[in-house]
């Protein structure tokens, strides 16, 4: 590492221009796909069930490997996890576009959600190595508008790119930016980061939890079955069984002491599960209800959408530098409250709603995203060991991930009680619109519950 202040200065800069240009390019490719699910669906003849899997597979395939990937960058270092994530995130996109059957790109979905686990999971814990704490707050807040300028050009870019050239395009256009950015990586950003001592993997607690993302996913996929009903009795029995024996291994993948020694910690990430369990569903949800129910086409479906992440582009770095000012939790907390009015508006949607009053709505859920997004994750990494950042960095974005999981994975299962194997096609938009009001209430009643957790968390160390 670099020994004079400036030189580390310079360092610092870098990496946060090369987090934040990674930051901008995977949720492109992973929010714009959502716009090319109707062609998607008519080209490979999807069901509604199988399409609905397209979203589920990348978060849950994210959810597996985010510890992982979390533990192997503190062995082995940050940055070379951060690049192998984004080498392995052109490959398995470039292998989407090549897809003939619905499987084939499900499958490539996964493993795409793995590379996404390796970039996402160690990109916070390269910044906050490398940067002062009393600057921390400003460069989560500049890399997390970055993630929302991704997903604020994702929407028109899909749309764009769909109707130009297909839906395959939507995968193929990122392959060569990536392999440029890690050009750049291998050029210029000097240095590593990593503990000075290597600890020995936990394989049994991988696949334990492994166990556990997977049959929550599945189970609620199939209910009210007896069977889902008995998969997700496993699925309570391996997180029982990874939380014991995480406390127990003398190398766990993450420590659970951390949350018992935290309080901030612990109600921030849940904070976090529960806000993004309430707005992950969305743009997969208005991205069907645009093209099918108000019949736009996908570059004007996608320009509807992307008014929420520009205005969470826009409120990140504010709520940032906020943050470094503030308590985060106050500032986290009122984002919760905007939040929770906007999807109180746009749950009284109907077949009739204009488009001009779902931007509007959205408008609000992005404003209030916004300002949350940034205080809640500098408290959450303000609140542990520096030896612990890299596994902190990995259960923040776990917490996501995980909300993201669940979120989707019920409207999954609604989409399952009221589409089924139908194909998605006007004729099934009362059942559309019935999933789409039963998944908005759900988001407010999350959102809700967030509100009151964020209120009570107590004041961080970040304050």
């Amino acid at each position: 590492m670099p020994e004079t202040p400036t030189e580390k200065s310079a360092v610092a800069k870098f990496a946060l221009i090369i987090v934040c240009l990674g930051s901008i390019i995977v949720p492109i490719g992973m929010a714009s796909v959502n716009i090319a699910i109707p062609d998607l669906a008519a080209d490979l003849q999807a069901n509604a069930t199988m399409v609905s899997w397209l979203p589920t597979l990348f978060i849950l395939s994210s959810v597996i490997f985010m510890l992982p990937a979390g533990k192997l960058a503190d062995n082995y270092g940050r940055k070379r996890i951060y690049a192998y994530g984004l080498a392995l995130n052109a490959f398995s996109s470039f292998m989407c576009g090549l897809g003939t059957t619905i499987e084939w790109v499900l499958f490539w979905r996964f493993v795409q959600g793995a590379a996404a686990a390796m970039i996402f999971g160690t990109g916070v814990a390269i910044i906050t190595s490398v940067t002062p704490s009393q600057k921390r707050g400003a460069a989560l807040g500049i890399t997390a508008a970055c993630v929302y300028v991704g997903l604020t050009v994702a929407p028109a870019a899909g749309g764009w790119l769909t109707e130009l050239w297909g839906w395959r395009s939507v995968f193929f256009f990122q392959v060569p930016i990536v392999i440029a950015l890690l050009v750049l990586i291998k050029m210029r950003l000097s240095g590593e980061w990593k503990n000075e001592q290597k600890t020995k993997y936990d394989w049994w607690g991988t696949g334990i939890f492994a166990v556990f993302s997977c049959s929550l996913v599945y189970g609620l996929s199939i209910l009210p079955s007896i069977f889902g009903v008995m998969v997700l009795a496993l699925s309570a029995i391996s997180l029982g069984l990874f939380i014991l024996h995480q406390s127990r291994s003398r190398r766990p993948l993450i420590r659970v002491q951390m949350f018992r020694e935290s309080r901030v910690f612990s109600m921030s990430l849940s904070t976090s599960l529960l806000m993004y369990a309430s707005n992950f569903p969305l743009v997969f949800l208005m991205s069907l209800y645009l093209q099918y129910v108000k019949d736009l086409s996908p570059s004007h479906a996608g320009q509807v959408i992307l008014v929420q992440a520009l205005s969470m582009a826009i409120m990140a770095p504010l709520s940032g530098k906020l943050a470094d000012r503030f308590q985060p939790r106050l500032v986290a907390t009122l984002g919760c409250v905007i939040v929770a009015c906007g999807l109180l508006v746009l749950s009284m949607m109907n077949m009739q709603t204009s488009v001009t009053y779902i931007a509007c709505s959205l408008l609000l859920i992005g404003v209030g995203f916004g300002l949350f997004s940034t205080p809640n994750n500098n408290a959450i990494m303000g609140g542990v060991k520096p030896s612990e950042v890299g596994v902190a960095s990995a259960s923040m974005n776990l917490s996501r991930t995980i909300g993201n999981l669940f979120g989707m994975s019920l409207v999954n299962l609604m989409v399952h009680y009221y589409l089924g194997d139908a194909q998605f096609t006007q004729q099934q938009n009362p059942e559309l619109i019935h999933t789409v009001e039963m998944a908005l209430k759900m988001s407010l009643a999350f959102v809700v519950v967030a509100c009151v957790i964020s209120a009570f968390r107590g004041i961080s160390s970040a304050d």
